[in-house]
């Protein structure tokens, strides 16, 4: 029986090795690795897998194809419902979604849907198919950011015949898809431009260096330049910091600026002047999928780099697979440990990082476990640097500068499930809506504002 095929391992680079480079750690599955594994599928009647994905991919159709080598086939399955593939592959938490509810979990291991998934989106990027351009229905319809909600919204716009341009605030299409995940995990030529490029062949148009609020605001571009609907995909990049003395010190960053310097501005590359500084050892704030990128780039540039986290390993917020493998690069975990104040020298550098130990109490409102200081346990970690990973929330800049919109007090844009916002004709998705969240949460909002867009523009 399928079943009882073991899961095949896909191959990664030796953690020593990967831990001095910026190279991607997962090298993928073959041809032959692939078809091995999507024999293992069920193709359940009932596919759970297919309700636990936020795009709705018709997951056993796109395997089976897959298991009878038709790559092709696999790829169109999958065009239908994302426009992303080879991005999702690799960084959609499929441990607790598609993986995370296949039958075959139960008792063994899951069929490895995001490899697989990974390898027929490789395969589509390198084999570009002739795309049949609809004709135009004459509307216009404006999207601000370019990351995973943006792309999936315009994508699904163009297919219906829309004329789309989003509208980027940095120099490179892509959002948190170039500024935020690392070389190591994504590859921003081989697959984000690529990826960019297939949505630029369904006629869709990208322009960067725009920042709405400023260059443009919405009501500009729905008054002045014709747009008969705007979707905000802008995200949540502006980040949070703990409030704790010692915050202004010279080595105290953000994340987002870490990585932004190291992915978008390629600070790793000898090639770019862009400065960075590691220092010595560096201590990163926080539990989840940004630190452990934060914590891993920082290994690579040469420091000796440690993860501190207010909970136990258990409570921690990032992928597994993302933990497992900071831990074979060496990265040092400091559980149930929280920061009070960052130490610094006459000269206004970091020096170390005063923490307590904590302890479990009682879970909280999402349910995790209450981190509780143990009195008297205070300690210090020696560092040159310390970069808080602690979240982010949308930059006011768009809601303040557009007439009628309503958000939240945390910044975030107000819209139902379908995007639609307080204003007629604007509609929002992914992190400037939830906060900070994932990328296929995004796409997933993204598509479903498009179907709105469209319903409204219909009327």
């Amino acid at each position: 029986m399928a079943n009882k095929i073991p899961r095949v391992p896909v191959r990664e680079q030796d953690p020593a090795i990967r831990a001095t480079n910026f190279d991607e750690v997962c090298l993928g599955y073959s041809l032959e690795e692939a078809t091995l594994e999507a024999s293992r599928c069920l193709n359940c009647k009932n596919p759970r897998c297919v309700g636990a994905c936020p795009v709705g991919i018709q997951i056993p159709q796109f395997i089976e194809a897959l298991k009878g080598g038709d790559v092709k086939g696999a790829a169109d399955i999958i065009a239908h419902d994302s426009s992303l593939p080879s991005i999702c592959g690799r960084v959609c938490p499929q441990e607790s979604q598609c993986e995370g509810s296949c039958i075959l979990g139960i008792k063994g291991e899951s069929v490895a849907i995001g490899k697989l998934e990974r390898f027929v989106g490789d395969w589509r990027l390198n084999n570009p198919q002739d795309v049949e351009l609809p004709e135009s229905n004459g509307k216009k319809v404006a999207i601000v950011g370019s990351g995973p909600a943006g792309l999936a919204c315009a994508s699904d716009l163009a297919k219906l015949g829309y004329e789309v341009t989003v509208f980027e605030a940095l120099h490179e299409v892509g959002g948190v898809l170039v500024y935020g995940i690392p070389e190591f995990r994504l590859p921003k030529k081989g697959v984000v431009a690529k990826e960019v490029e297939s949505v630029k062949r369904l006629g869709v148009k990208f322009e960067t260096d725009v920042i709405v609020g400023r260059t443009v605001t919405i009501d500009s571009l729905m008054d002045e330049e014709g747009f008969d609907a705007v979707f905000v995909g802008s995200g949540a990049g502006l980040p949070r910091f703990m409030g704790i003395e010692g915050e202004n010190l010279n080595g105290v960053l953000s994340a987002n600026e870490f990585l932004t310097r190291a992915n978008l501005m390629r600070a790793y590359d000898d090639q770019y002047d862009t400065p960075i500084y590691v220092g010595q050892r560096v201590v990163v704030v926080g539990g989840g999928n940004v630190a452990m990128d934060a914590v891993r780039t920082a290994k690579r540039l040469g420091a000796e780099a440690t993860i501190v986290y207010r909970r136990s390993e258990a409570e921690l917020p990032a992928r597994v697979e993302e933990v497992h493998h900071a831990k074979e690069e060496g990265i040092e975990f400091r559980m149930l440990t929280n920061p009070t104040r960052v130490i610094g020298d006459e000269k206004g550098w970091v020096t170390g990082l005063n923490c307590l130990r904590m302890e479990l109490g009682e879970p909280d409102a999402s349910g995790r476990r209450s981190p509780v200081e143990v009195a008297g346990s205070d300690f210090e970690i020696a560092c040159d640097v310390v970069i808080m990973a602690l979240g982010t929330s949308p930059n006011p800049l768009i809601a303040s500068t557009t007439e009628n919109l309503e958000t939240t007090r945390r910044g975030c844009i107000v819209a139902d499930e379908d995007g639609r916002t307080s204003r007629p004709g604007v509609f929002a998705g992914g992190d400037t809506v939830t906060g900070a969240a994932t990328v296929i949460l995004a796409m997933g909002a993204g598509r479903k504002a498009a179907a709105a867009i469209d319903k409204y523009l219909s009327l």
